[in-house]
């Protein structure tokens, strides 16, 4: 059992930061890549950020607004998240690859006021 848990969400106004975090613990071998994805009301989860074998890559919609870092100790991964804009409301998913599987978050929700 893999039991990935986030935190950090919440409502911001626009302009405004803030960083989510996500740890995963339980039956996980070693992981191999850790991202962030997010859902908007009405909208299909998509892709945020991925950090991989110390390599990053991004949506061209948070490129340069969002960064997204790991610590290998911890077994969590962070995305910082600033000038959010209310186009990022969305719920946040962590998702973790181990050699085997890959798993979700709960999900944290993200509200930027305008």
């Amino acid at each position: 059992q893999v039991q990935l848990v986030e935190s950090g969400g919440g409502l911001v106004q626009a302009g405004g930061s803030l960083r989510l975090s996500c740890a995963a613990s339980g039956s996980i071998s070693s992981i191999n890549a850790m991202g962030w994805y997010r859902q908007a009301p009405g909208k299909q989860r998509e892709f945020a950020a991925i950090t991989s074998g110390g390599s990053t890559n991004y949506a061209d919609s948070v490129k340069g607004r969002f960064t997204i870092s790991r610590d290998n100790a911890k077994n969590t991964v962070y995305l910082q998240m600033n000038s959010l804009k209310p186009e990022d409301t969305a719920v946040y998913y962590c998702r973790v690859w181990d050699y085997a599987n890959n798993y979700w978050g709960q999900g944290t929700q993200v509200t930027v006021s305008s």
